[in-house]
Formats: C-alpha cells, sequence, structure tokens
C-alpha cells in the first residue's frame, strides 16, 4: 500500500539521519562495535520472552479463571495465533533486507511493547486470539528473526562463537530470569498489569535503546565484519550493495533451488516440532512411565542448562567443524531422546534423558541462527531466514499433535515416539553428505559464470 511505503520510507531517511549524526558511536567504540551490536541484540532477544511460550505459559491459568474461557479453547487460540504469526515472517524478512533491521527490529519491538499493553485489557476470547497472534507474530517471531540477522550482518570468521554466546546468555537469562520476574510481578499486580508493565519497558526503554545503539552493516561505518577496517571510510547509500568479502550471496530464489537448502529446512522444522511436542506432553510421558509430575518439571533444569552449555560450545566448533557433522550429531540425539522417551524409568535415567534433549536443543539453536548466513550470504538474508522461520514455526506449532494423537488413539505414547524417531535418524544420515559452504559458493560462482557466457 501507498501510504505503508511512504512511512517506511520516512522513517529509513529518519534512521539514516541518525546513523550520519551518530556514527561516532561506532567510531569512537573502544571495542569492535560487532560486540555491542550482540550485547544489544542479546538483550532484545530476551526481551521477545514475552511472546515465548515460556512465559506465556504463566499466564494460561490467570486466561481460564478470568475470562471464563476453557483450556482446550486457549490451547487452540495459542496454536492460531502461533501459525498465522509464522506467515508474516517472509514479510518481516523481506523488509529488513529493503529498509534494514535497525529500522524493522525498532518498529516491532514499539509494535510488541503496544500488543503487551493491549493484552492488559483482553476481555473474552475474540480478544484473546487477536493478542496471541500479536504475541507470537512480534515476539516469537519478528523479534528474533531481526535479533539474529543483525548480529550476524557484523561477524562472519566468528560468527560460531559469537552465536554461541548470544545463545548461551539468552537462554540462562530467558528461561532463568523472566519467568521468575513474571511470577515476581503477578501476585502483586496482577497478570493484567504485569503485561502493562512489561509492554512499558518494551517500547519506552527496549524500543530507543535498539534504535540508537542497533547498526545495519560494518561497511555503513569503513568496516568489515569481525573487525576489520575498510579501504575507504564510507557510508552505503540507499540501494548500493555493500562491500563483499569472503561470503557468495544467494537469494532466496538461488537458494531454493539447492537440495542443501531443504535439507536444512526440513532437519531444523523437524527438531523444532518433535522438541516442541516432547516438551507439550512432557508430564503426561511421564506419567504414563511411573514417574511423578514434579520429577518431569525437574527435568526442565538438565534440558536447560545443557542446552546452553552446548550452545555455548557448538558455537565455537561451528567456525571450525563441517556443519554437516553438527547437524548429523544434533539430529541423532533427538532420535535417541524420543526413543528414551518410550521407557523412562527412575529419575538417575530421566536426568540422563533431559541431558540427552538439551544436548540437542544446544546444537539445534546455535545452527538455526549461524546457517543460513554461513550457506547464503548476508545480503539476502532477510528473506531466507523469514521463509525458513515460517517453516519451522509452522512444525513448532503442529509438534504437539503427532504425539497427542497417538496417544489418543493408541493409548499410548510408545508407538508414536518410535515413528517419530525415524524422522531425524533419516535426516541426520541425509545430512552427512549435504555440501559444506565452500563447495556451495563455488556452485554459484559457476552458475553465474555459465548465465554470463
Amino acid at each position: 500500500m501507498l501510504w505503508t511505503e511512504n512511512l517506511f520510507n520516512l522513517w529509513e531517511d529518519c534512521a539514516i539521519a541518525m546513523e550520519v549524526s551518530h556514527s561516532r558511536l561506532v567510531s569512537k567504540s573502544p571495542i569492535f562495535y560487532g560486540w555491542i551490536i550482540m550485547l544489544v541484540g542479546t538483550l532484545a532477544m530476551i526481551m521477545s520472552s514475552p511472546g515465548q511460550t515460556y512465559v506465556v505459559s504463566i499466564f494460561i491459568e490467570p486466561f481460564i479463571a478470568d475470562l471464563g474461557i476453557s483450556r482446550s479453547l486457549v490451547s487452540t487460540l495459542y496454536t492460531l495465533g502461533t501459525l498465522v504469526g509464522s506467515f508474516v515472517l517472509p514479510i518481516v524478512g523481506y523488509q529488513v533486507d529493503r529498509h534494514g533491521a535497525r529500522l524493522i527490529v525498532t518498529l516491532v519491538i514499539a509494535l510488541f511493547g503496544v500488543a503487551c499493553v493491549y493484552m492488559g485489557y483482553v476481555q473474552n476470547a475474540l480478544m484473546l486470539g487477536l493478542g496471541f497472534i500479536a504475541l507470537r507474530t512480534l515476539g516469537q517471531g519478528s523479534l528474533g528473526l531481526t535479533c539474529t540477522t543483525i548480529i550476524n550482518q557484523w561477524w562472519v570468521r566468528r560468527r560460531g562463537m559469537v552465536m554461541g554466546i548470544s545463545g548461551m546468555a539468552g537462554s540462562l537469562i530467558s528461561l532463568g530470569g523472566f519467568p521468575n520476574l513474571v511470577n515476581w510481578l503477578l501476585p502483586i499486580y496482577g497478570w493484567r498489569s504485569a503485561y502493562i508493565i512489561l509492554g512499558i519497558i518494551l517500547t519506552f526503554v527496549m524500543g530507543p535503546v535498539a534504535f540508537i545503539f542497533f547498526r545495519n552493516h560494518p561497511e555503513d561505518y569503513g568496516l568489515q565484519p569481525d573487525g576489520g577496517k575498510s579501504s575507504t571510510s564510507r557510508l552505503r547509500k540507499r540501494g548500493q550493495a555493500p562491500v563483499e568479502w569472503l561470503e557468495v550471496h544467494w537469494t532466496l530464489g538461488e537458494a531454493m533451488h539447492t537440495s542443501v537448502f531443504w535439507i536444512l529446512v526440513a532437519s531444523l522444522s523437524a527438531i523444532s516440532m518433535l522438541s516442541t511436542g516432547l516438551f507439550f506432553h512432557m508430564v503426561s510421558i511421564f506419567t504414563d512411565n511411573g514417574l511423578t509430575p514434579n520429577l518431569a518439571a525437574a527435568v526442565f533444569v538438565p534440558i536447560a542448562v545443557t542446552t546452553a552449555i552446548v550452545n555455548w560450545g557448538s558455537g565455537l566448533l561451528v567456525d571450525r567443524v563441517p556443519v554437516r557433522i553438527l547437524l548429523a550429531i544434533g539430529l541423532f540425539f533427538q532420535a535417541l531422546s524420543l526413543l528414551m522417551a518410550r521407557s523412562l524409568f527412575g529419575a538417575t535415567f530421566a536426568l540422563v534423558f533431559g541431558i540427552v534433549l538439551g544436548v540437542s536443543s544446544g546444537l539445534i539453536r546455535i545452527l538455526g541462527s549461524v546457517v543460513w548466513a554461513m550457506y547464503f550470504g548476508r545480503h539476502h538474508l532477510g528473506s531466507i531466514t523469514g521463509f525458513t522461520s515460517m517453516i519451522t514455526i509452522t512444525g513448532s506449532a503442529l509438534g504437539p499433535m503427532p504425539l497427542g494423537i497417538g496417544r489418543d488413539l493408541l493409548g499410548s505414547y510408545n508407538p508414536a515416539l518410535m515413528i517419530s524417531a525415524a524422522i531425524p535418524l533419516l535426516l541426520g544420515i541425509l545430512g552427512l553428505f549435504i555440501k559444506d559452504p565452500a563447495r556451495l559458493r563455488r556452485q554459484l560462482q559457476e552458475r553465474n559464470r555459465e548465465t554470463e557466457k
């Protein structure tokens, strides 16, 4: 729409002007500014927590009690909100490529804050459903996508290490801190005021912080990714491509014509779907195995700790070890966790199960944040991650269904767990044969040379 385009162009003009007037933030920084980008990007991803399941789940009981709606209706609305939100991500990714991540992430944070304030005023199921769509679109999807993109723009050779540090810090603070913050707010202020407080913090604190400190590309300030200096310091004009360094940049259409792209999409989506299914039915799976709900809740501790540690460790490895090896390991551990869930016996075995699931989650989380930039470059990263995020989040939304249907039809999770375990096992074997980024880069160069002839 014309008015939307004019709004984006006006906001972009303001952003460019701010970059010029405040470029000393970059030039006077005592450290490479990419570290500032990582810090602020990690903080912004932590602030996506009000749109994540681990925080929304805390509000489920107040929704049911105050709005007078059933648990199944809340679950259905939440699933629909997640699905609708995922379909918006390709549009968000395209806008990131076109207008820059700094502009879009600031807009997303501001709207996310408004969505949280709106949640404080919901009165019925329809309003709740619309709120879920806003929370999942802006918090769970768009904010994570834009922050990951902007961090990736500043790093190439050390991308894995940086994303590993960001992922570890984000996991520990998000999972360990934010639920406790919400649990502290609820009894003091009530769930409505808690949402409003979170919204105010997002819009009036996190939004300005993001706009002030985020910068789109290191090339805009005479820098190379990872902290190098370019031969001439220049500011990038709108529509002008940044200097290419060690990368070949694929468009979304070009990436979709490679088998590597679809194997990666299938692998990350399968892990997202199957992990969500396990988490969603965790208590029921434990009780079916004769274990207590308290033990099921306790297993989330080793899962979170292992995920954070493996996230950091795999971030160091991904710059040195072929992606296909790490991907296969993550998929094999996912298959193992599904098989272990069939016959959990005792607290010790449950602890091992949590560690195995944490290894898979940590590996796949870091791969999901770096693999698209590693394989397909930075120029069209927003469009590529927007499309792939749509598929993985859709998988996550549908994740509880296979295990739930299997349990209802057959009276046991075991058949569904067995079938589910075969999926990552087969994908892991297939993933061992995908091309490394360097080989894929040569493939694109050869294709371009043939096109020019």
